[in-house]
């Protein structure tokens, strides 16, 4: 309980030195140690329930959609028939909930290597967990590189939830994953992945996208705003073995009524587009890579 003192909890890390989010506790739900990380659970004041792994925020009842719905209708609504969908991470459900109210999406495979993240989840958060109830879903519990190296040519859509490049996330990051992602596509495939912040990570993010594009055709980064996510921001790396892709366009624009149906609190056509335009000084370093 080291991160909460006088009622706050207080996010520390080494990927963002010299600042901290804080977050008033109203009370500790859940904390127990898995198999692999430290898990989380407590009641905010002001956010609901908050995730959290490793003494990282992962998610809040408050803020959680407007990560969830980007990182799943980026890549969505950029394919033009996205059947299939791995989702790599994301155990506490989000990301599949916004995946599977996509008509076109038949099934979705996903892949947590922590499966108290899901019981929590479940518990928990069931706004965000309503997705393990899905009949799209097949759960795998187990390791995503394993998994994807026993599934080539497979997916449409492979969407990567995962928590920030240190400890068990550290390998998501590096080349050698996106080359096995590019493997486990399907023809005109599509990936999406946690991207980073600008404000923090912008030298990490140029490195990703230098290797993505000697990988991939087509390789753009967005972003999303989220009060909870350091420094109030959260990318996307997005890349499409499509040549034809254009990221920017969606081939897919949601009329307003299946924005109601899908109960969209975020995502819209006109905000895909705009979250690919960077500020001044993250462009000029991006444009080099």
């Amino acid at each position: 309980m080291d991160h909460i003192k006088d009622g706050w909890f207080t996010e520390i890390c080494t990927l963002w030195p010299g600042q901290a989010m804080s977050l008033q506790v109203e009370e500790v739900l859940y904390n127990k140690k898995s198999k692999f990380q430290d898990v989380m659970v407590f009641k905010s004041k002001t956010y609901g329930n908050v995730l959290v792994l490793d003494g990282v925020i992962q998610c809040t009842e408050r803020d959680e959609f407007a990560y969830q719905e980007m990182i799943a209708n980026l890549p969505l609504c950029s394919h033009p028939c996205p059947k299939k969908v791995l989702i790599i991470g994301g155990g506490d459900g989000g990301v599949l909930r916004e995946v599977v109210k996509n008509t076109l999406v038949e099934s979705v495979v996903l892949c947590e290597i922590d499966e108290d993240v899901i019981n929590v989840a479940k518990k928990f958060l069931p706004g965000m967990a309503k997705g393990f109830f899905s009949p799209k879903l097949t759960l795998h519990v187990g390791d995503g590189f394993e998994f994807m190296k026993q599934n080539q040519d497979a997916f449409d859509v492979i969407i990567t939830d995962s928590s920030d490049p240190v400890g068990p996330a550290e390998s998501l990051f590096k080349e050698s994953y996106y080359q096995l992602m590019k493997a486990a596509l399907r023809n005109g495939g599509i990936l999406c992945s946690q991207g980073e912040c600008q404000w923090l990570h912008l030298e990490l993010i140029k490195e990703m996208r230098t290797f993505c594009k000697t990988l991939f055709p087509v390789v753009e980064y967005a972003y999303s705003t989220i009060p909870t996510y350091p420094s109030g921001q959260i990318g996307f790396m997005l890349c499409s073995k499509n040549p034809e892709t254009n990221f920017k366009d969606p081939v897919k624009s949601l009329a307003k009524e299946e924005m109601e149906t899908m109960n969209l609190k975020y995502y819209n056509p006109e905000i895909h587009k705009a979250s690919f335009v960077l500020p001044e000084f993250a462009r000029k370093v991006l444009s080099e890579a």
